[in-house]
């Protein structure tokens, strides 16, 4: 455990910055899973209203370097790019 004062703050601000990290990545990810279970019931027109909602969680998390900036795109265009092709298959 920590001894010194800077210490026992430093700890205190990471279990803090974990805590909110946790939160923004679970976010992402219980978009994406709504996203991906709305394409498997072929329902476009729902999921493409989610695209903002995605793109806007995926963009500020990468802003504040909870995912990387790289990430944060392929996850973008991979969503986009399954909204495409199953757009032309209908």
């Amino acid at each position: 455990m920590a001894i010194t004062k800077s210490a026992k703050k430093a700890f205190r601000q990471s279990e803090r910055r974990r805590k909110h990290n946790a939160l923004n990545k679970s976010k992402i990810k219980n978009l994406e899973k709504r996203v991906e279970k709305l394409l498997a019931e072929k329902k476009t027109a729902e999921a493409r209203k989610l695209l903002p909602e995605i793109y806007q969680a995926l963009d500020k998390a990468a802003k504040r370097n909870v995912i990387k900036k790289n990430k944060a795109s392929r996850r973008k265009s991979r969503i986009s790019k399954s909204l495409r092709t199953l757009r032309t298959m209908a």
